[in-house]
């Protein structure tokens, strides 16, 4: 549709793009002979197995002598015949990367996507933006404080949020014909959002729900609004909406992705609902049918991680007798294949299509705690809609998400955490953060990957932080804490049964304390934690477990100072390093979430194992450009890999090979900020050293390194205006490591010639590809592996001989 593209005059590289709308002339720019991005998407759009009928090509089959897999009685030798519409949109996450820019273009910058499914245009962009949970309810959710120029000036670049300049300018009176012209976009496209917005001042024009017809109702939602979006246009509850409708008969129609509209009988499972319809396709499971919850799309913070769990939870249902309906809506998941559950709905996971699936299906239950955060946001709603929620009760759920019951859990039983409070008033924060001391943490309650969540190092930043944090939702406090330096984090993962924990196991971050665990390397089993703090670990997750009643999944980060441990966070879903440790352990634990909720879970003791696993964390800064890569509070990987060894060193280094890492030749730049850092990675200077490494310094860094008897090259930074500067010697490719380490990356205060200079050393370093560490643990054991392993000692062993 072009929302996502730029008005070029010429054809760019890398796409096939035609010559003019009105020319049916096209250019062939590039044919890749293998499966695509958007094979996947088609195979799911359409029903037709690509992968499946090229295995079987492949194999010397013939088009007709391959059965069709959706209808079960025709062959492929078939064009798919679709009687719906479908719309991919991309998720982006640019906020989560500090400087980069809105703007896209020939380099993806997207970290996932969402498959909507409808029978018109409008139902179906509708839904697919509700699917990106960007916290929109439609495309014309768009209260942009800009002139009616800077809008258009938005909408002539492609950016991440176009389609929504697009919907505001023609509120405002903008024609289909002037944004054609600025975009590009074709007019067809521009007339469906037309419809949206008119629909939207009609119903406005209305001004009360008793005065908007049984018709107009029936015509919104066949537009894809959704009830939460109609009732705020009319000052109403979205039940109030909901009960109108139901009342009405305005509910959705189930119907098939059967590859043939409709024109044979189809066995598929795979199913979308639709308001412009008036018969279901399916009839309903009934109480055998639960219910699974998945997670969305892929963006910062929620990935294939937990599709993992959700895919594993329903292969588990059957052996319980049960019939398993995934409800999801990205296309890239294993989840979102029609042959892993008994129903696959591609829908979006809110409240209103949960409710609308689960009074069609008269299902039993609702799983959400395999899905991430998303499920779990709605479980609290879903429950009091009288949806029974299977395992943990969604009152449990909220006194472990809300940060002010928990944190009174705490205090009851007397576990540690760092002091905290909670305020909606600028002016409590201020005091707070004056008697504690900086830095703090300030984070809102419900959230995922951090977000919102930063560290603040003065008032100034504090000011500027509440502000962003209270936007996102007014309704929760928000919570400061104070910031611990110097201490380490820990992971447990468990599942419970009733309140009794079954099985559990515990992980370490080699990153300091206030990195993201979604940025963390990860130690399995945890290293360097004394007995007696792993054994008040367990003790803690087993008060915790019993008070609220715990079954199913949950995970707890501790960070543990001065052999105290402290209680950070407890989720009551299966976290992000449940399919790691799931691998490392051989224990699935997502079976046992599943037993669990059936009062079937056998207790696991897992033995101390003779190996060592590593997971560390796959980044792509270089596709956000001008995006800091210092880690911090919020997350910012795109992926995984991880990784067995006979040591925690070896298990890393294979780890970050895994990511592409690579030293061309032994040379390395240093440049350490502060005193305390300097002192605590002297040791890995000497290391670098002996083991040939050529050193460049910054000059403080340099000086400090002769006090300590290591000679190094000088490099200058930019304001000094002498060469070679940092800059020089990452281009020139003159080094093959960076190691930037500052003991404050968000401070603007005094250092900032060292920030500024910092920031570029690191974004040049990713722009070149050249290896860079910017965590002080994560550098000393990277040169403590170099030191130890040469790249022939790594072992190369199968899954199954470490377990």
């Amino acid at each position: 549709s072009g929302f996502g593209s730029q008005k070029v005059a010429s054809t760019p590289p890398g796409s096939l793009k035609p010559r003019h709308p009105s020319n049916i002339e096209y250019y062939v720019i590039e044919v890749n002979a293998r499966l695509s991005r958007s094979s996947a998407l088609a195979s799911k759009a359409t029903g037709y197995p690509l992968a499946y009928v090229a295995a079987k090509l492949i194999l010397g089959k013939s088009l007709v002598e391959i059965k069709n897999q959706v209808t079960q009685i025709t062959q492929s030798f078939f064009e798919p015949a679709l009687d719906y519409i479908v719309v991919k949109i991309p998720r982006w996450d640019m906020d989560k990367f500090k400087g980069t820019s809105e703007k896209i273009g020939s380099s993806m910058k997207s970290v996932g996507e969402i498959m909507a499914i409808g029978r018109t245009f409008e139902e179906t962009i509708q839904k697919g933006v509700r699917m990106l949970d960007i916290g929109v309810q439609g495309v014309t959710d768009n209260n942009f404080n800009l002139t009616q120029e800077e809008i258009l000036a938005k909408i002539k670049q492609a950016n991440s949020k176009r389609i929504f300049f697009i919907t505001k300018a023609l509120k405002l009176g903008v024609t289909v014909q002037k944004i054609y012209e600025l975009s590009g976009i074709d007019p067809w496209f521009l007339y469906r959002l037309k419809a949206i917005v008119d629909a939207e001042k009609e119903l406005t024009d209305v001004g009360a729900m008793r005065e908007s017809s049984k018709q107009q109702l029936l015509h919104l939602k066949q537009l894809g609004f959704s009830d939460k979006k109609i009732g705020e246009l009319l000052g109403v509850k979205e039940l109030d909406v909901r009960r109108e409708r139901i009342k009405n008969k305005i509910v959705p129609s189930v119907f098939q992705i059967d590859t043939l509209a409709g024109e044979f009988p189809a066995m598929t499972n795979y199913l979308y609902t639709t308001y412009n319809g008036n018969h279901h396709d399916v009839a309903s499971i009934g109480d055998k049918g639960i219910m699974v919850l998945g997670s969305g799309p892929y963006r910062i913070g929620s990935s294939v991680e937990f599709d993992w769990t959700c895919v594993n939870t329903a292969l588990n249902l059957k052996k319980h007798g049960k019939k398993s309906i995934i409800v999801n809506c990205n296309p890239e998941t294993v989840s979102t294949d029609y042959d892993i559950s008994d129903r696959l709905y591609f829908e979006e996971i809110s409240f209103e299509r949960v409710a609308d699936i689960y009074e069609f299906e008269k299902s039993s239950s609702v799983v959400v705690s395999v899905g991430g955060q998303t499920p779990n946001n709605i479980s609290k709603k879903i429950n009091q809609y009288g949806i029974k929620i299977l395992g943990t009760g969604a009152v449990d759920i909220d006194r472990a998400e809300d940060r002010k019951k928990f944190s009174q859990l705490l205090d009851d039983l007397e576990v540690k955490q760092p002091v905290w409070n909670s305020f909606t008033e600028m002016d409590v924060a201020l005091k707070f953060a004056k008697d504690v001391g900086y830095p703090i943490l300030v984070r809102p309650s419900y959230v995922l990957s951090g977000a919102a969540m930063n560290l603040c190092y003065n008032p100034i930043e504090l000011k500027h932080f509440i502000e962003k944090a209270t936007n996102i939702n007014k309704k929760h406090p928000v919570t400061i804490s104070k910031y611990m330096t110097n201490a380490r984090e820990i992971e447990f993962d468990g599942v419970a049964e009733k309140g009794n924990v079954k099985v559990f196991a515990i992980s370490n971050h080699i990153e300091h304390a206030g990195v993201h665990s979604g940025d963390a390397t990860i130690v399995y089993p945890a290293e360097r934690v004394r007995f007696f703090s792993g054994e008040r670990m367990i003790e803690i997750a087993k008060q915790l477990s019993k008070s609220l009643n715990i079954s199913g999944p949950f995970n707890i980060q501790f960070m543990v100072k001065d052999n105290e441990v402290y209680v950070i966070e407890m989720n009551l879903r299966a976290s992000r390093t449940f399919p790691f440790i799931s691998k490392v352990t051989g224990v699935n634990f997502a079976e046992v979430i599943v037993d669990s909720f059936f009062g079937k879970a056998k207790a696991y003791k897992i033995k101390y194992p003779n190996y060592v696993a590593v997971k560390a964390p796959q980044f792509s800064f270089a596709r956000m450009e001008g995006a800091d890569p210092a880690l911090g509070v919020e997350m910012g990987s795109t992926g995984e890999v991880a990784c067995f060894g006979d040591t925690a060193e070896e298990a890393y280094l294979k780890s970050l090979f895994s990511t592409g890492l690579s030293l061309k030749n032994k040379s390395a730049l240093v440049s350490i900020g502060g005193d305390d850092f300097k002192l605590k990675f002297a040791e890995s200077i000497w290391r670098l050293k002996n083991l040939g490494f050529k050193l460049y310094a910054t000059k403080n860094t340099r000086l400090f390194l002769q006090t300590k008897g290591v000679r190094t090259k000088l490099a200058y930074k930019l304001f000094e205006k002498t060469s070679p500067t940092v800059i020089d010697l990452i281009e020139k490719r003159q080094v093959s490591l960076v190691i930037n380490l500052s003991e404050d990356y968000n401070n603007e205060g005094s250092f900032k010639k060292v920030i500024t200079d910092g920031y570029l050393i690191r974004r040049a370093a990713i722009d070149n590809n050249i290896p860079l560490f910017t965590d002080l643990n994560s550098a000393r054991f990277f040169v403590n592996a170099l030191d130890r392993y040469k790249i022939k000692d790594l072992k190369i062993k199968s899954w199954d001989e470490y377990l």
